[in-house]
């Protein structure tokens, strides 16, 4: 390639300018490993304050999971992260998204869950609509939707205070002791009902929580499904009242708990962060993959790229998840054998299976009306109960797979045309549960088609023109988005969101900081605090800290 020359890359979602190998990656204030949404949000920040700044992504498009590609002639979709909500406002505003060509449109329904009885529950888009919904099969469920939806916003309200916060990480300091402090006295003043909320919500199963509170089993459905989204567990796992928590922080156009659709695919959200990043200079390299961190002297000096090429800059950061920073990328000698033993240790796998389809027609749902209606523009959840979400992962435990799989439906062309041709659309199908590892030594890429048959099944059963109106369609099992996005054992948070795995002690306790107890090396992914889903905050935060350190 020629020195000098600049190079745009079509992505399917728009031309991102990126600048030519080897021109200029001398004296660099950062290097970031990784070009997804934290690593770009980072490197906007960063840039913006004026370092130089440039980004090694190993595939040839940037923006991670978070992406818009073609997966069908003539139809492209979001390939693995697929709906907007946590995208913090903060960041919106900063980094200036909206001008720089990002849209996103609120769901008209939240959610649809077709019920076995025939007909569906409908979720949305107001709360008094979700409890008139509610009332038609459980008039004593609808009275206490309210109260529900109080505690829980008692929750979210205490930890949203937390997620711009650095975590503190060890407690003989006296800021990070104070740290902890001011949190728990954020605990402290609230009401006693509201303590033993939180207390619930971080303790219980989202099962044993909803039931309660509810007894008819679509309403406990509809809410037990954000506590298995990219979760590997039971709704009757302990810890995962919280997933389902992690899943109401977020807010779109300034409505908060609204889930929407990013016009142009979820790829559009970071175009939009690449081209604030890049208008202060930052770089972007694709296919560009790093072999590994190279230290000296006990700091983190450079990147050895797998072409060979050594990238030296005063800082690094790596938008990676955590397990395969400490033990792929750092050299075994600079990583202390406890460390490297609890990293092994780390939990990854989500048991999540994404896919896409290109359709001749819109599904023809049970009771869903005329087609083209606003059941269509919402989030279709096939999963009736949380016994059938118990048994989909009790199926991956024992078999693998789910005999009957979890599956959320989005057709996003339903609200933007530019995914597929006039009178098509495309459905975005995202999966629970598939074992990040067969058992018997089963590969996944002999297993994909089993797995996509059984989804296409389940959709079927409720829209009988699903399979027949199927055009094509692409299937990413767990060991595909390993293989793909750099996801070990597939998981879409870069680690599980367990009590053992969230706040300081994400990665681990005493890392939690964003700094990886080398110096001179950040982690500004989703493996940090506060983890996963598009929000942009692990990046942000981590590029706070980092500047932070350089005023010192």
């Amino acid at each position: 390639m020629l020195r000098g020359l600049t190079v745009y890359t079509y992505s399917n979602w728009g031309y991102i300018q990126m600048q030519a190998r080897d021109k200029d990656l001398t004296d660099l204030d950062v290097a970031i490993i990784g070009a997804g949404h934290n690593g770009l949000t980072c490197a906007a920040y960063l840039a913006r304050a004026g370092l130089k700044v440039a980004l090694f992504e190993r595939r040839g498009i940037a923006g991670g999971a978070a992406v818009t590609e073609e997966f069908h002639p003539g139809f492209r979709n979001s390939t693995a992260s697929y709906t907007v909500s946590l995208l913090h406002p903060k960041i919106l505003r900063e980094l200036r998204l909206a001008e720089h060509g990002l849209r996103v449109l609120e769901r008209p329904l939240q959610n649809y869950l077709p019920l076995p009885q025939g007909g569906g529950l409908r979720m949305g888009p107001t709360l008094e609509a979700t409890r008139r919904a509610v009332a038609a099969h459980s008039p004593r469920d609808a009275e206490r939707l309210s109260a529900f939806h109080a505690q829980l916003e008692t929750a979210v309200t205490l930890l949203k205070g937390l997620l711009l916060k650095t975590p503190p990480t060890d407690l003989r300091r006296f800021a990070d002791l104070w740290s902890l402090l001011s949190t728990g006295r954020g605990f402290r003043a609230l009401p006693l009902e509201s303590q033993r909320t939180v207390h619930e919500v971080f303790t219980r199963s989202a099962g044993d929580l909803l039931d309660g509170w509810f007894e008819s089993e679509g309403i406990k459905a509809a809410y037990g499904f954000d506590a298995i989204v990219g979760n590997y567990a039971s709704p009757y796992t302990p810890g995962s009242a919280y997933v389902l928590l992690h899943h109401a922080f977020g807010e779109v156009n300034g409505k908060r708990g609204i889930w929407g659709h990013a016009i142009g695919g979820m790829g559009a959200i970071t175009q939009a962060i690449a081209r604030e990043a890049q208008a202060h200079g930052a770089r972007i390299e694709l296919e560009a993959p790093v072999r590994q961190v190279i230290v000296e002297r006990g700091r983190a000096q450079a990147l050895e790229l797998e072409d060979g090429r050594i990238v030296r800059a005063r800082i690094l950061a790596a938008n990676v998840n955590p397990r395969f920073l400490y033990l792929s990328l750092l050299p075994a000698a600079h990583v202390p054998e406890p460390i490297r033993e609890r990293m092994q240790r780390y939990r990854c796998g989500s048991a999540s299976f994404r896919m896409n389809v290109a359709l001749s027609e819109l599904p023809r749902l049970d009771g869903s009306g005329a087609l083209g209606s606003d059941l269509h523009r919402s989030g279709i959840l096939f999963s009736p109960s949380l016994a059938y979400m118990d048994r989909a992962h009790a199926d991956a435990r024992l078999a693998g797979m789910s005999r009957e799989p979890v599956v959320e439906m989005l057709i996003p062309s339903t609200v933007d045309d530019s995914l597929a041709p006039p009178g098509r659309h495309v459905a975005s199908l995202f999966c629970q549960h598939f074992a990040p590892t067969l058992p018997d030594g089963r590969s996944w890429h002999a297993a994909r088609d089993a797995a996509a048959n059984l989804i296409i099944d389940t959709v079927n059963r409720h829209a009988p023109n699903f399979r027949a109106s199927i055009l094509g369609h692409s299937a990413l099992s767990p060991l595909d988005l390993e293989e793909k996005f750099g996801l070990p054992s597939g998981d879409i948070f870069h680690g599980s969101l367990g009590l053992d795995q969230l706040w300081g002690a994400r990665p681990l306790w005493g890392h939690g900081d964003y700094r990886t107890g080398i110096d001179g090396l950040y982690l500004c992914g989703s493996g940090a605090h506060p983890g996963g889903g598009v929000s942009g905050l692990p990046g942000h935060n981590c590029a706070r800290e980092i500047l932070q350190d350089q005023r010192r």
